[in-house]
């Protein structure tokens, strides 16, 4: 699905220069924080390994704590956890999703009624 597929608002904000947060670092963490593992975080929002490694390093990088641990794997096996800084971090993050939704819902809501289905839905009617 593409980001115009569906309607409202996709908020991503720098946090500090060089490092931003949007929905896709949001549903990163939460797939980590859910799953307890970087690399299932990643599948399930369709993200490759390497890509979902790279966010973490970033997000970790730019940070004065880190923002998720991991653990290596082994006989145990792997794992990571969002730490106390990236709980803040996602909450604030929705916090700030949540008021822009308000803040401009009355505003969308008047503009789609002047927009109309794209011609795929249009003909599935």
């Amino acid at each position: 699905m593409s980001a115009n597929e569906t309607s409202g608002a996709r908020l991503r904000v720098v946090i500090v220069p060089g490092v931003g947060i949007g929905p896709g670092k949001a549903a990163l963490l939460e797939g980590i924080r859910d799953t307890g593992s970087i690399a299932a975080a990643g599948r399930r929002i369709g993200m490759s390994y390497k890509r979902a490694w790279q966010l973490v390093a970033t997000l970790n990088d730019h940070f004065p704590a880190p923002v998720i641990e991991a653990t290596k794997g082994g006989k145990a096996g792997g794992g990571a956890s969002l730490t106390p800084l990236g709980e803040e971090l996602l909450a604030g993050y929705r916090e700030m999703q949540t008021l822009t939704d308000a803040a401009i819902g009355p505003v969308l809501k008047r503009l789609q009624r002047l927009g109309r289905p794209s011609k795929s839905r249009r003909q599935t009617k």
